[in-house]
This record gives structure tokens, C-alpha cells and sequence, in this order.
């Protein structure tokens, strides 16, 4: 037989910010980790713009880089390459790296429809391409909040 008179056992209740802590998203960790990826970026196209110029150079393809689709798809591959590293370093998995590479490209190649359409010029492509990373990186974080925001 139950005893209806016994004292129920202490629950934490549902707003108790205690109860949630090992849960609870940061959107401080969570812009913290965007910052990073953006410096990660950064670093990408300044460490590795001069290898390949040298690169190109060499095989005497130089003209490469100012072609305004390979140069951006060789930027874009700059930041995804040091972004991806620095993701790997703080633990992420292959999926959410290909999701943020997908975002650095994504930009250049809508950009490419009305640039091959004479509608803009290669300095818009790459100011456009840039600014439309950020967005479409926060994109893909929104996607995994929890894998994001715990870094």
C-alpha cells in the first residue's frame, strides 16, 4: 500500500538556473568562437596568399591569382583551410568543418552568376563574397548551437 503522506523527494525546478548548467548555451562562448574562426580566416589569407603566389610564380601561372574565380576560390580555400585547423584543434567534428568550409565558398558562387553576367565587377565579388561569409557562417553555427557555444 502507498503511503499518500510521505514527503515527495526534492526536485530541482525547471527554471532553477542550477539545474541546467551543464545545458545552458552561451552566447558568449558562442561569439567568442565565431571571433576566432574569423581570425583563424584572416591569418589563412595572409599566411597563405604569399605560398601560393610562389607556387604559381614557379609554374609560371601568376596570372592565376588575378583571374577574379580562381583567386576567389584560392581565398576562400585560404580561410577554410586555417579556419578548419583551428576548428580540429578545438575538437570539432568532420561534419560541422564541412559545413563552415561550405560556407566560405557558398558566397563566391552565387556571386559568380551575376559576375559572369557583367552585373558586377571582381572588386564586388570579393567585397560581397566576404561580408556574405559572416552570415552564412553564423548560419552553420545556428545549425549546432550546442557544438558551437560549449568550445
Amino acid at each position: 500500500m502507498h503511503d499518500r503522506t510521505a514527503t515527495p523527494t526534492a526536485v530541482p525546478a525547471p527554471t532553477d538556473p542550477a539545474a541546467h548548467d551543464g545545458h545552458r548555451l552561451s552566447a558568449k562562448k558562442f561569439a567568442l568562437h565565431f571571433a576566432e574562426m574569423v581570425v583563424a580566416m584572416a591569418v589563412g589569407m595572409v599566411v597563405l596568399h604569399p605560398v601560393w603566389m610562389a607556387v604559381l610564380d614557379t609554374l609560371g601561372a601568376a596570372g592565376v591569382m588575378h583571374n577574379p574565380y580562381s583567386g576567389a576560390l584560392i581565398m576562400a580555400t585560404n580561410m577554410t583551410v586555417a579556419m578548419s585547423a583551428w576548428m580540429k584543434f578545438r575538437g570539432h567534428r568532420r561534419r560541422p568543418l564541412a559545413e563552415m568550409g561550405a560556407a566560405m565558398y557558398a558566397p563566391f558562387l552565387v556571386l559568380f552568376v551575376p559576375l559572369s553576367l557583367g552585373l558586377i565587377e571582381a572588386g564586388a565579388l570579393m567585397l560581397w563574397g566576404h561580408l556574405l561569409m559572416l552570415p552564412a557562417m553564423a548560419a552553420a553555427m545556428l545549425l549546432r548551437p550546442h557544438e558551437y557555444a560549449h568550445c
